[in-house]
């Protein structure tokens, strides 16, 4: 199976939130399980600068985006089994910072455009590919636009993974031609629609194949319009093809017994060296060493989403109870403004530090003792996960991700991965903050217990990856597993029965990927009541000897000649041409394939 994983940010390329964490580990989950994964991503400024020599130059050509007709780069670079490409354009990219601009739209449409257009350079031709958030949206439009007139794009799936359905793409629906390139039919139809904007993220959801939330719990909850920011209607409508799949992290990238950036490492056999982290990070911080007082941290973007709201408002009592809290992030200003003031109330015993740095994230992860996480929603939640590989107990809401992978602390069996609370109220919050440091304090015991669950929690990639690829599977219509190999003069004697036996491999194939269904009406749902991850795969049953699979349909061995031909440098005309005019206005819109979509 050939998966291109299309994001704006991976690690360790350039970052800036849970998105380029999951592009920079899934991608080689994938390759690991036997597909042929690549990824494609923009060519920052910061990405030069780090990698710039790492990166080999493949060729170049130019993408019709509207009226324009833009230059894009195309570099490579080979890594963990996984072909990563760059798209490389100055004028949108060459920029310090990854978002945040008044052109992003444009700059992530073209992105997008050259995706599509620059699939003849790379070199496989992709069954599939893998969108993300609002800034890849257009890929699955730009796809069935080019579809109606290239029959050779009509082959290619996509789903599209929601990270956070907050941040949705949204503008003035009277620039859909000039900025984007498409025909008004896209916002007549109403698929580009939503409250009066043109909505990206609302037309690739209907687009895609698939749809994919980062957890079991937050699919349900983008069903319900507390959680969905006004689309819970679409996500309803498309409910057939969401599935959820809970993220995972890189477990050898965070590993406290071989991690060189922490000051001791430990691990969950040997955790003697957590205490020296945690006297490096009080130094570090201006706090008192104290060793038998836990130590509280919170690293995280400083947004509302995030729960800050409830810390804001019982922060006096949380300084009350006999424990430190430390600060890491930065956002809104009225909370950069909030945790600067307290920490001056504080000395000695609050520590802040409106950054993000990733050096010192560590540094907290491995010397904290409690990891305060009180969102008001959170899709899935990496944090939360690398806290725990790293001992450093969560206290997290019941929501998304969260309450998917934090188990609450049960005294009376000894039992759970944390402590949770289901109610957004602070007070709520506040009592299990004052539960889990007073079992630090009085319970050492029942605490190292505690830690020792939380450290030995699997949150690897492998059972996650194979779940993106049954679903991949189940919008291309192939068999994951793939078959195994039968010898030539086994499959002679077995042409005849091979259809028959080939059968219980197909059927059992889509159950396995079924999308994510609630079993009570929408209205008596609550984001307590959401299904939790499931923790184990089935095996699967025992195959019997196949044919050999069948050839891939003949159309995709064109593209496999137009790469040759661009790997020798030649100019190929007829991609750019094969999109007509580069006007807006001269490219239409056929057939009504998106809308019965």
């Amino acid at each position: 199976m050939k998966i291109l994983y299309a994001t704006s940010e991976a690690v360790p390329f350039c970052k800036t939130g849970g998105l380029a964490d999951v592009a920079g580990s899934l991608p080689a989950a994938l390759a690991a399980e036997g597909a042929e994964v690549a990824v494609v991503l923009p060519l920052y400024r910061r990405v030069r600068e780090k990698f710039g020599s790492q990166l080999t130059f493949l060729c170049y050509d130019y993408v019709n985006l509207g009226w324009r007709h833009v230059y894009c780069g195309l570099f490579s670079l080979e890594k963990d089994g996984v072909t990563w490409y760059f798209l490389d354009n100055e004028q949108y990219f060459d920029r310090p910072d990854l978002y945040g601009y008044m052109d992003d739209g444009e700059r992530f449409g073209f992105f997008s455009r050259a995706v599509v257009r620059m699939l003849d350079h790379i070199k496989f031709w992709p069954d599939v590919i893998n969108c993300n958030d609002w800034q890849t949206a257009l890929v699955p439009i730009y796809l069935k636009d080019d579809g109606v007139r290239e029959d050779r794009f009509r082959s290619i799936r996509t789903t599209l993974t929601i990270h956070n359905i907050e941040y949705q793409g949204r503008y003035n629906p009277y620039i859909l031609g000039d900025l984007f390139g498409l025909d008004a039919g896209w916002v007549e139809d109403g698929t580009l629609l939503m409250d009066g904007d043109l909505n990206l993220l609302k037309g690739a959801i209907l687009c895609a194949d698939a749809v994919n939330a980062v957890s079991p719990t937050y699919a349900n909850e983008l069903k319900m319009s507390y959680f969905a920011h006004r689309m819970e209607s679409v996500m309803r409508k498309c409910e057939y093809k969401l599935y959820g799949v809970l993220n995972g992290i890189d477990m050898d990238r965070y590993d406290p017994a071989r991690d060189p950036s922490i000051a001791a490492n430990f691990s969950v056999d040997d955790p003697s060296g957590k205490s020296a982290d945690k006297a490096h990070l009080q130094r570090m911080m201006g706090l008192r060493e104290e060793p038998q007082v836990p130590v509280v941290a919170i690293v995280s973007r400083l947004v509302s989403h995030k729960g800050l709201d409830l810390i804001c408002e019982v922060l006096h009592d949380m300084m009350k109870l006999p424990m430190q809290l430390v600060v890491l992030g930065k956002g809104d200003k009225k909370y950069e403004e909030f945790f600067h003031w307290a920490a001056q109330q504080y000395p000695g015993r609050m520590a802040v530090r409106l950054d993000y740095n990733e050096e010192l994230s560590m540094a907290i992860y491995a010397g904290a003792d409690l990891f305060l996480m009180p969102s008001k929603s959170e899709p899935c939640g990496l944090s939360q996960m690398i806290a725990m590989r790293y001992g450093t107990v969560p206290i997290v809401r019941e929501t998304g991700g969260l309450k998917d992978t934090v188990q609450p602390y049960e005294s009376w069996r000894d039992a759970g991965n944390g402590f949770t609370f289901a109610n957004y109220a602070s007070n709520d919050m506040l009592h299990v903050i004052r539960e889990a440091v007073y079992l630090y304090k009085d319970y050492p015991d029942s605490f190292s217990r505690l830690r020792k669950r939380a450290m030995a929690c699997d949150f690897s990639w492998a059972r996650s990856a194979g779940e993106y690829l049954r679903i991949y599977a189940n919008v291309t219509g192939q068999v994951w597993p793939p078959r195994e190999t039968v010898p030539a003069q086994e499959t002679a004697s077995e042409e005849v029965p091979a259809p028959a036996e080939a059968a219980p491999v197909e059927v059992p194939a889509p159950a396995e990927a079924a999308p994510v269904e609630e079993t009570a009406p929408v209205e008596e749902t609550t984001p307590a009541e959401a299904a939790p991850a499931e923790t184990a795969e089935k095996a699967p049953a025992k195959r019997k000897k196949a044919a050999p699979a069948k050839k891939a349909p003949a159309e995709k061995a064109e593209p496999r000649k137009r790469s040759a031909k661009a790997a020798s440098g030649e100019k190929k005309p007829s991609a750019l041409e094969s999109t007509g005019k580069t006007a807006a206005g001269e490219t239409k819109k056929k057939g009504t394939a998106p809308k019965k979509k």
